[in-house]
Parts: C-alpha cells; sequence; structure tokens
C-alpha cells in the first residue's frame, strides 16, 4: 500500500473529520474535527494520511519555539489499523519535520496507559525525557 501525506483541504477535511479510532482509544487521541478547527485559528500543520488515494488518518504539529516542533495529533482510522500504515506515515511526517531550518528537536506526548505508544515511538528514536500531563519523548536533530 502506497502511503502520502496531504495538506488538509476543503476537498479532504470532511474525510478527515470522519476518521474514528476504536473504542480503546479514544481517551488518547482528540477529535479531528476539534483539531481542525484548532489549527485554522493557530496556524498549525495539518496533514491527512492517505494510502492508495483514501484519507486514512491525520497529523498535526506544532512549531513551539524556532528550534522546536511538537507533533499534537497523530492517527490512524480504526479499519486501517495493524496494516504498516502509521509506521509509514510517521516515517513520511518525520522526513518533512526535519526539512525545517534550525530544527533541534521534534517533541511527542502520550499516555503512560497507552500500551503500545512507548515501543512504537521509540523505534523511531524518540526517547522519553519525563512526564506532564503525559509521558514526553523527543528526538534531538
Amino acid at each position: 500500500m502506497e502511503v502520502s501525506l496531504h495538506p488538509v483541504t476543503k476537498e479532504n477535511y470532511e474525510r478527515v473529520c470522519d476518521l474514528e479510532v476504536s473504542k480503546e482509544q479514544e481517551e488518547f487521541v482528540s477529535e479531528n474535527t476539534w483539531s481542525l478547527v484548532e489549527s485554522f485559528y493557530e496556524g498549525y500543520v495539518t496533514r491527512a494520511i492517505c494510502s492508495d488515494g483514501e484519507v486514512v488518518g491525520f497529523f498535526m504539529w506544532v512549531q513551539e519555539t524556532s528550534n522546536k516542533i511538537s507533533i499534537w495529533r497523530f492517527m490512524i482510522d480504526k479499519q486501517f489499523q495493524n496494516q504498516g500504515l502509521g509506521r509509514r506515515a510517521l516515517h513520511l511526517a518525520l522526513n518533512e519535520i526535519k526539512k525545517v531550518k534550525a530544527l533541534k528537536e521534534i517533541e511527542i506526548s502520550y499516555s503512560p496507559q497507552n500500551p503500545v505508544a512507548k515501543n512504537f515511538y521509540s523505534s523511531f528514536g524518540f526517547k522519553e525525557v519525563g512526564m506532564d500531563d503525559d509521558m514526553l519523548a523527543i528526538i534531538s536533530i
């Protein structure tokens, strides 16, 4: 399956809003509709994750400082999980984020109760650095 990232636009935002995670994951992931509203007013970067032309997931990241970007949202729709799409999408997102000049750090946070997150993110080089409300992990560039 081919995976690509595309800006969220008026042509695909409804498909992004219709994406859902499983009931067990709902406490770990914000609704995409809310994230898109937030991004519109705050200027955050959003990407639709597509596979073979179909919207299957969503990313949102925020440039916190001139040298730090935080990934605030990342989800794959429940019917497309466990197919390697999230792994390929995160690889693409990290490559895009790393093109930002002066970038020194990429941060992600996740619930310590999320059973998959730690191993998944550490496989990309994220190192846990502590807690705020969630676990914080970073990649130093």
